[in-house]
């Protein structure tokens, strides 16, 4: 049963498209990657999914219902999470009250989130703005896990980040899919890396898919990959 879908997704900034005519869908415990350069229109995918962008045409389903006209702290009830690329903390508030922001109405889901991020514990009384940066990117996926996401959205999560924090968040997101049905679609800069988790991929060029399937058959269409990472970055994300 497809979770997340969408059905000719047009997404763009001033009138102008970034995103053009997608159609992507997520299975519950699936790992889906979007892989392209600077500018194919990754970003935009997920804000779009998120709310965070108006589609210009095109439509998104989750569980089969239209989100068109469902605000993005709405879809976040319905389990929707996003973790963006700047990671969006509160760097003032602790690391407990930034958790504390990402949990709604489920009273477990702060220790939940810490149960899958062990090493934060030392630093609930941190603020957020003096964590290594390893630690900021490890809060931000707390903070979206603490809400039982559904449908988990994570942009460059590796972006800055030491191979090791890498790997770690890594086999979080592999170890939460496989035992809770999350759903996750993964933005990520380092192609090798993003493969290592996904079950499937798309490939953005220029805001369209070139290519789409399993990670197996990635893997084998070397040149398509090569050649939407040396396309022109003309757009945002």
């Amino acid at each position: 049963m497809t979770l997340l879908s969408t059905h000719g997704l047009t997404l763009g900034y001033h009138g102008q498209p970034v995103v053009r005519g997608l159609d992507l869908h997520v299975e519950p415990g699936e790992v889906v990657t979007l892989l392209g350069a600077n500018g194919a229109g990754k970003t935009t995918t997920l804000l779009g999914l998120s709310g965070l962008v108006a589609p210009m045409a095109g439509d998104i389903h989750l569980d089969g219902e239209s989100l068109l006209r469902v605000a993005p702290e709405e879809r976040v009830k319905r389990g929707l999470a996003h973790v963006p690329e700047d990671r969006a903390l509160f760097a003032d508030l602790t690391v407990l009250e930034n958790l504390q922001l990402g949990q709604h109405s489920r009273r477990k889901g702060v220790d939940d989130a810490l149960d899958r991020c062990p090493e934060l514990r030392p630093l609930l009384d941190r603020r957020a703005g003096l964590l290594s940066g390893g630690e900021q990117q490890m809060l931000a996926m707390a903070r979206a896990l603490a809400a039982a996401p559904r449908v988990l959205l994570v942009d460059e999560m590796s972006m800055g980040l030491a191979p090791l924090i890498v790997e770690r968040l890594l086999a979080m997101i592999d170890e939460l899919a496989r035992t809770t049905g999350t759903a996750v679609v993964l933005v990520e800069q380092h192609v090798q890396q993003a493969l290592t988790v996904a079950h499937r991929g798309y490939v953005l060029d220029r805001g369209s898919i070139s290519l789409e399937g399993p990670v197996s058959v990635l893997r084998e269409q070397a040149e398509v990959l090569e050649a939407a990472y040396l396309g022109d970055a003309v757009d945002e994300g």
